[in-house]
Formats: structure tokens, sequence, C-alpha cells
């Protein structure tokens, strides 16, 4: 166990930031030792909108992980996101240039390097590439080429791109509240590390992230990201239907939904179909009344519309998804959401919780597919950590190999 190794994962989300942070544990796994959650204010579908009152958010919420763990930490692993991120698969080919055919580090970095080259709009930078699979001599399904013979090298890569802009906001908030930035992962991808076995990455999953504003989706096979999409829905769609169906205020269908919303109702008996809720009208002191059946015939049909939305995306990419879809986030805890995503998928449908083979310590504090995402950028920062300290000095050698390194754990 490493003592100097200080992991912070910094969920950055609309509704809520949340915070964990970890230490090494034996065996490879992560300690959660401080979490903090903390209401978020400033950021609409995963864009910064008010610099100062994220930097807030994310004080509260590092202030209380802090409290919690006893740690003062001063940079963090952050969720990358936003709804106008695109994900798109691309290929380069390299001929080998090594003595004797054998293929080199630098060998493999020209041929991401021919992959990535494509034309992206003003004002938009690839944001994050990830490794498929390499090919040598038309021999697929290579992870690790360095040191293999061959004369010619492909590369597969998913390239994620994104506006500049949004990021770099983000940034400055991140500045503001006194942290570094020490990675920065896409979420989708933190919640698959948290949540996903190698045999679901392996065989093809959907992993659907569903946040408060937006959701993201990106499917797997083969052990690798193979297909990215970000829809601009999320949980809010719900509150603001009960909202607008109930003429109640926001908060107040935000309440009325977790405690009392179902998105199934052929999950509900008959006693309670007619089990009656108090609501408060907006402007009104006095209550009236509700039964859940109602409640559950203005969130159904929106779960079905969102839901086809998903699935209709997943189709039309062609992969296979043998390992069903993983539901994580805040938005895929209304009661029904598996049940309702198993008949629109015809797929086996579970919530995406913490693989606890990879964490322990408070874990239970954070079992939920809500803190999906912070756990696994806690992960990624512990992963990151361990990859430098067992570096050394970085001379210009160990950079090259450290920068493959980095690439290639996008693979696990």
């Amino acid at each position: 166990m490493n003592r100097e190794i200080q992991a912070v994962g910094l969920d950055i989300g609309t509704s809520k930031v949340r915070c964990i942070i970890g230490e090494p544990s034996d065996g490879g796994a992560m300690n959660i030792i401080g979490v903090g959650q903390a209401e978020s204010r400033g950021l609409r579908r995963g864009i910064v909108t008010t610099t100062d009152a994220v930097a807030e958010s994310i004080k509260k919420a590092v202030e209380i992980a802090e409290r919690m763990s006893g740690a003062e930490i001063q940079m963090a692993t952050v969720n990358l996101s936003g709804e106008h991120l695109q994900g798109e698969n691309k290929s380069g080919v390299v001929a080998v240039a090594g003595v004797g055919r054998e293929i080199t580090t630098e060998d493999v970095e020209r041929a991401v390097q021919s992959a990535s080259a494509m034309q992206l709009p003003a004002g938009w930078k690839i944001v994050d590439r990830l490794p498929q699979e390499f090919i040598i001599d038309g021999q697929d399904g290579i992870v690790e080429p360095i040191g293999m013979h061959g004369a010619r090298l492909e590369s597969r890569i998913h390239i994620l791109t994104s506006p500049s802009a949004g990021g770099q906001n983000m940034v400055k908030a991140i500045h503001r509240a006194g942290l570094e930035i020490e990675n920065m992962v896409l979420e989708p991808l933190a919640a698959a590390n948290s949540t996903l076995s190698d045999d679901d990455k392996e065989y093809g999953c959907a992993l659907v992230n569903i946040g408060a504003e937006i959701t993201s989706l990106m499917i797997f096979g083969r052990g690798a990201v193979q297909h990215t999409t970000v829809f601009p829905f999320g949980g809010m769609h719900f509150t603001k239907d009960i909202a607008v169906g109930l003429r109640v205020s926001i908060p107040e269908a935000e309440r009325i939904k977790h405690h009392y919303g179902c998105v199934a109702g052929f999950l509900m008996k008959g006693e309670e179909r007619q089990e009656i809720i108090e609501i408060t009208p907006v402007g009104r002191q006095e209550t009236r009344q509700l039964s859940k059946e109602i409640l559950c015939d203005i969130m159904q049909p929106r779960a079905v519309e969102l839901l086809q939305h998903i699935a209709h995306e997943v189709f039309g990419s062609g992969n296979q998804i043998s390992s069903g879809v993983v539901l994580t986030g805040g938005g895929s805890l209304n009661r029904g959401m598996v049940e309702i995503a198993e008949q629109v998928f015809d797929a086996p449908t579970r919530l995406g919780f913490l693989e606890e083979k990879h964490f322990g310590g408070l874990l239970d504090e954070v079992q939920s597919p809500e803190w999906a995402v912070a756990g696994g950028l806690a992960l990624s920062s512990m992963r990151l950590q361990i990859r430098e300290h067992n570096a050394g000095g970085k001379s210009p050698k160990r950079k090259v190999a450290e920068w493959f390194e980095n690439f290639r754990e996008k693979f696990r």
C-alpha cells in the first residue's frame, strides 16, 4: 500500500457535485476514505453558465469529503461531459520503420496520429482518443503491438471531439475552487470503469448514464469503446412533466418524483395504485390529493420515449450488446426504469453499482448508480498516480513509454 498516493474523483453534474477521496489498498483496489456531495449551481446541460456558482458547489462537496477523510486535497480527476460531445471511429496506417521490422512505441504513436488526422469545425478539439485495436499485416484484434514484427501497422481509434470553450470554462471554475486538474475523463467512461466487468466490455454492452439534463451512451465490444453519443435529456424531464401536469413547483415536483415516482405501472399492485399523495400546488397553501396511478401515468410515457431514443441509437450503431444494458446516474433510480429498459432494448438490463473488487473502505456510503462516475474518476486518479510513481524519472524515452502506458490503460 502506498500512502503517498491520494486519489480524488470529482463528478461535477448539473444537479449534484460529488467527490470521492481514496487511497490504494492491496490487490490494486482502492479504499474510499472520504465522500462529499453538494447541490450543483451554475451548470446547464453540462455547460458552465456561472463560473463562481460552480466553484462554490465544488468547494462544498470537497470540504465535506476532506472532513470525512482528514485529508487536504490539491488536485482531482474530473468528469468531461457536455451535450455537444461527439464520438467517431477512425483508422490510420503507417509503414513499420523499426529495425528488423519490429514495431516500436514510435510506430504506434505514428499510427495513432495518422488516425487522429481529421478536419475539425472551428472551435472544436479532440478531447480523447480511445484505442479499439491494432492490425499488423492484416492480423486484427491486437492490443499490444510493441515488439511484434510486421511491415504494416494499422490503428483503429475511437475519437471524441467537443467545443473547446466549454472545457475551458469548467477548468476556470475548478481553479477558482482552489483545485488543480490531474486528469479529465469522459463521464460514461468513468462510469463504465467502476461498474462494468471485463466480460461486459468484451462481449458487448451499452452503458447509459442518465444525468439531470444530459444522458450519455457508450457502447463497448471486443474490450473497447465502439460508439459514443450524448442526448440533451435526462431526469429533469420527469420533474418538468410532473410540475406541468400537477401544477406544482419544480422543488415540489422533485420531492414527489423521489418519494413516490414509478415509471412502470405493471409493478404497482391494486392497493398501491389507489394510494393517495398530498401535493401543494403553486401559489396555494392548501394541499390536494393525488393517486399514485395518476403520477405513474405522467411518468411512464416519458420513460418509454427517452429509452426508445437511446435504443434507436444503439440499434442504429450496428453493435451487439450481448451482455445487455447498464444504467447509471441519478436518473436511473426512478422505480421501474430497469424493467421498462428491458422491454425497450429487449436485452438484460441492470443498475450499475461500484464493483466490489475495485473498491473498499466506505463503499457502502456510495453504493448507488449516482456515484458511478465519481467512483470511476477516483479509480482513474489512483491508477494514474501509481503509474507515475512507478515510472520514476522522466527521460524522453520514459515519456514516450509512459504515453503508451496511459494510452494502453484505456483498453482496460
